[in-house]
């Protein structure tokens, strides 16, 4: 079950798209600027704050899920 896991994860970081999070009024105002770099630097500012509580929930549910398989392993009679 581990090394299924361990699989889908690695897909999940090989297989990634970029994706664009800003808002239509950031787009609108930074799409005026000669060198679209500070666009770029906000845009990975936003993936960069949705990111985090996905990680979060997803340690959460870890621990959660360890400590479930743990309770249901050691009731066994």
């Amino acid at each position: 079950m581990r090394i299924k896991v361990f699989y889908i994860l690695i897909l999940f970081l090989i297989f990634t798209i970029p994706v664009e999070a800003q808002c239509a009024m950031c787009r609108a105002v930074l799409e005026n600027e000669e060198g679209q770099e500070t666009a770029k630097g906000i845009n990975n500012g936003i993936v960069y704050l949705m990111v985090v509580p996905y990680i979060l929930i997803g340690v959460v549910g870890y621990f959660i899920y360890r400590n479930k398989r743990k309770s249901t392993t050691t009731k066994k009679p």
